[in-house]
């Protein structure tokens, strides 16, 4: 029987820029996000905790060597050139409109400027729709904050990799009796002569070491980046592209931008829901394929991305409300709709025609629905064990637990009420009992399958 345990807001709410490191002490927001993701400082502590680390070490070498014959949307080798091109991150969602079809993602597109003048190291991207860039801006700040934070917690229980967190905080651990740097101490350790030395990093000075940095071997290839420029993945793992030696693992911060963006265009784009959410998959899986992140940091990315957005659907206190860099919301679904109406007046303007029929004019990679559902679904839990046993049977019920949780479809289709759409996403789960299935409503989120729910309410909108 799940327990309900309420995340409880702990902290002083501080301003969190995106990209902005532990500039001050732990928000209610970052408080949610530490205690949600925190089930993974105890699995060095069990038999099922160890097996499903020793899995996850498997098979995130599989998937990036490409031995794991992954079901892709693209070929291996093109999948790679596609991850080094996802190691890229605009703001405004510009690399991931692909999934919004070649009609709408070349509309959507054309609503953002674009310049860089020093090969992407860095770059001026701006919507041109004011409320769609301050709705991504917002959401972005809000979930990558909780991430940054959420890194070097795990890794060495500080904020930024050398202050520490605050009392509050290190409660969070103590309570569960968990124990930072799993990852270190449960992959090989530093100095041991069969790691490779990529780039001379064998480990990572905070704890949470990479896959470029414990695996015995990191394929390593070249290719063109999002600016397109020659480049090996290396450039991306260890510099000069960007260097994540000293950034640790868990969760990873490119699956939770990719998984934000993405669920909002999502929402922003309804006809393009299941499309976008498989886009989402594979900016996630491409960290792996890349070689900067396991398939648990991964799967706890996607998980809080869609825990944030759904408390900022749900104008959850300390969400919204607050003034998140230049940007304050107080109504985030109010906010929504008018970025909905910007776009969909450009979109329409673009196409000549309604979204509906602009939406289906796709000969891209996400053009095949049923090689959409098999990629995503590969992706639910990359095939990684039960760790906690008492929750892998049946369903859990989303009403009862995260019941704001049906906000990331009632967004998308508003013939549903929320007690419909929660009573899908409990319908449509996915397994039950995984490394953050630990009976915390938070753990909810890991079991949601919104490809498959978006196919229900999809269905449903189109009987009335």
């Amino acid at each position: 029987m799940r327990i309900l345990k309420d995340i409880s807001p702990i902290g002083i709410f501080a301003a969190a820029v995106l990209m902005a490191h532990g500039a001050a002490a732990q928000s209610v927001t970052n408080m949610n996000a530490m205690r949600g993701l925190v089930s993974v400082t105890t699995l060095g502590i069990t038999g099922a905790g160890k097996a499903a680390l020793a899995s996850n070490f498997t098979v995130t070498c599989d998937i990036q060597s490409g031995s794991a014959n992954e079901f892709l949307l693209l070929s291996f080798p093109d999948q790679q050139q596609q991850a080094l091109r996802d190691a890229f991150i605009s703001g405004i969602a510009y690399e991931l409109a692909d999934g919004l079809g070649n009609k709408l993602g070349d509309a959507y597109k054309a609503t953002t400027s674009h310049t860089s003048a020093d090969d992407c190291k860095t770059s001026g991207l701006i919507s041109i729709l004011p409320a769609v860039g301050r709705l991504i801006a917002f959401a972005n700040a809000t979930s990558h904050a909780d991430s940054d934070v959420a890194k070097y917690f795990f890794a060495n229980e500080t904020l930024d990799g050398r202050e520490p967190v605050s009392v509050e905080a290190m409660v969070v651990l103590s309570e569960v009796s968990g124990t930072t740097d799993v990852f270190g101490k449960a992959y090989k350790p530093s100095g041991d002569s069969s790691r490779p030395d990529t780039c001379g990093a064998k480990t990572n000075p905070f704890g949470n070491p990479r896959p470029f940095q414990t695996a015995l071997h990191l394929t390593e290839y070249n290719g063109k980046d999002f600016c397109g420029t020659e480049t090996p993945n290396t450039a991306y793992l260890c510099g000069p592209k960007q260097n994540l030696v000293a950034n640790p693992a868990y969760p990873s911060g490119h699956t939770v931008y990719g998984y934000m963006e993405s669920l909002l265009l999502a929402l922003l784009v309804p006809e393009r829901y299941q499309q976008m959410v498989t886009r989402a998959a594979e900016y996630g899986n491409d960290r792996i394929v890349l070689g900067a992140h396991s398939a648990m940091d991964v799967l706890a990315g996607r998980t809080l991305a869609q825990y944030d957005l759904a408390q900022l659907l749900a104008d959850k206190a300390d969400y919204v409300g607050v003034k998140r860099g230049e940007v304050e919301i107080d109504d985030f679904r109010e906010a929504l709709a008018a970025a909905r109406a910007d776009l969909t007046a450009a979109f329409e303007h673009a196409c000549g025609g309604k979204i509906a029929d602009c939406a289906t004019q796709d000969q891209s990679r996400f053009a095949d629905p049923t090689k959409n559902r098999a990629f995503y679904e590969a992706t639910q839990t990359y095939g990684l064990p039960v760790v906690f046993a008492n929750n892998a049977e049946g369903t859990e019920d989303v009403a009862k637990f995260a019941p704001e949780a049906g906000y990331l479809l009632t967004m998308a289709f508003p013939i549903l009420t929320l007690a419909q759409a929660d009573a899908i996403l409990t319908l449509t789960e996915g397994p039950g009992g995984g490394f953050l299935d630990n009976g915390s409503a938070f753990g909810v989120y890991s079991r949601l399958d919104l490809y498959k729910a978006a196919e229900q309410a999809a269905a449903l909108s189109n009987r009335h």
